[in-house]
């Protein structure tokens, strides 16, 4: 992409900086043109401008650095830059970040982590843990494969959604050959699993985890357990809070069971247990919703231009939400094209 496309990301950041990294201190345009040294409120606008947007020199990215990456920028009711030499190590490793992120969509590439991102790709160095559920006892009880005593037992028996999991693992590895990346069931987590990288696989009914995240983040979605797997239960669905009342996404299946149309719901976000990395949740209310989930940012045919979409749609958003139709012929779940409007049910946040 160009760096001429990319450059509606930027001003979007800029003015996201400014409005919501500290919503508490209304830090305005003319704040900020002084603390970087007597600037124009013209020229900050022009910069923040997502219409006509104005590429800044890269010094003054360093100084939106420098300047977000400490509280202590905050004195009173003034803004003010400190010195690169009085910042704590922390506070430089938290500058060296936002730098690199403000350079790469200056430049027309994405900040990893972001969710403008490649979402698969993440910062070399940094573990990756994908969490699926276990498959509930009675769904295993009589497959010898899943019984642990059985000289046939294979640990993926056990898992829910394993087709999920494949798909997604052999991707993360492939685009991320320096990180360590594992998958694990909930019941198998470590404490330190959990401040790492996370990817969710499962709704809320199975996957504990899922269920911890969604209940720790702003998001205006909630998944409805379906009551059981009878033709004639209630199916479920994704319901989302909007315009004061509620609307309910729910999957389509006929009159004897057969599911038609699985619904899938994509987050991504700052993790809850570690501010420094990110949580992704692929969900769905069936198990085709989670696979088609995970498989429109995989599958060759679609992830380019679904990984377009969520540049254009979210760029500079910390976190994003997107409900999606997975139609289901012959009993095989479709990858969803996020292209088209009517396979998106909801999207978050709103459009600006």
């Amino acid at each position: 992409m160009s760096p001429v496309a990319q450059r509606p990301a930027l001003a979007r950041r800029l003015k996201a900086l400014r409005e919501t990294h500290w919503p508490d201190a209304g830090i305005t345009q003319g704040q900020l043109a002084e603390a970087f040294g007597g600037l124009s409120v013209s020229l900050i606008s022009s910069w923040e401008n997502a219409d006509k947007p104005v590429r800044p020199p890269v010094k003054r990215l360093e100084a939106y650095a420098t300047l977000f990456a400490t509280r202590r920028s905050l004195t009173g009711e003034s803004l003010r830059l400190l010195p690169l030499e009085d910042l704590t190590d922390e506070e430089r490793i938290r500058r060296k970040e936002l730098l690199e992120e403000l350079l790469r969509l200056r430049e027309g590439r994405v900040a990893a982590g972001s969710a403008a991102a490649d979402v698969w790709t993440f910062p070399p160095g940094q573990d990756v843990t994908i969490v699926c559920a276990e498959l509930p006892r009675e769904l295993r009880d009589h497959l010898s494969y899943a019984d642990p005593e059985s000289a046939d037992f294979v640990t993926l028996y056990t898992y829910a959604d394993p087709d999920a999991l494949i798909e997604l693992y052999g991707h993360i590895r492939a685009r991320n050959p320096d990180n360590h990346v594992s998958f694990h069931t909930t019941e198998e987590l470590t404490p330190d699993d959990y401040t790492t990288h996370l990817v969710l696989l499962g709704g809320v009914d199975w996957n504990t985890v899922t269920a911890a995240v969604i209940e720790r983040v702003d998001l205006p979605v909630e998944q409805v357990v379906r009551a059981d797997d009878a033709p004639t239960s209630e199916p479920g669905g994704f319901r989302v809070q909007r315009d004061g009342g509620s609307v309910l996404f729910p999957p389509l299946l006929d009159s004897e069971g057969h599911l038609l149309e699985d619904v899938a719901h994509f987050y991504r976000g700052v993790s809850p247990f570690n501010r420094k990395r990110t949580v992704t949740v692929c969900n769905g209310m069936y198990g085709r919703g989670t696979l088609g989930a995970v498989r429109a940012l995989t599958d060759a045919k679609f992830r380019d231009r679904n990984g377009e979409y969520l540049r254009q749609r979210f760029a500079g958003a910390e976190s994003f939400s997107i409900i999606s139709r997975v139609p289901v012929v012959a009993g095989k779940g479709l990858t969803p094209d996020w292209t088209v409007p009517e396979n998106r049910l909801h999207e978050w946040p709103d459009a600006p």
